[in-house]
């Protein structure tokens, strides 16, 4: 992971707990590219190469299940559409609203 993009994760992330039930030995910097790689490759958490050096599968999914109840990809989405937005890299006029998500 670049620099710019972890500097764009980093603020988003939860502290760790002070009082967390075990050591952890994976940094946080590596764990998005672990998800990533699972995801895009359609792989179970547990075949996750450790060979890549991104922690194993399991602790890739905790780390997912944390940032997702903490909000981080939610904050890191507007982030991104902003920045795009900004940049006038979005095209609006192909926007649609799904009735099912969004309350009319």
């Amino acid at each position: 992971m670049d620099d710019d993009s972890w500097a764009l994760i980093e603020p988003l992330l939860p502290p760790w707990p002070t009082r967390s039930p075990g050591p952890r030995l994976v940094a946080d910097r590596l764990c998005p590219q672990g998800i990533l790689y699972v995801l895009c490759n359609d792989l179970a958490w547990q075949l996750l190469p450790p060979e890549l050096g991104f922690g194993s599968g399991q602790t890739c999914r905790r780390r997912l299940e944390r940032w997702q109840q903490a909000g981080v990809f939610d904050q890191l989405h507007r982030i991104l559409l902003a920045e795009l937005n900004a940049a006038c890299r979005l095209d609006w006029s192909r926007a649609c609203v799904d009735g099912s998500h969004i309350r009319a």
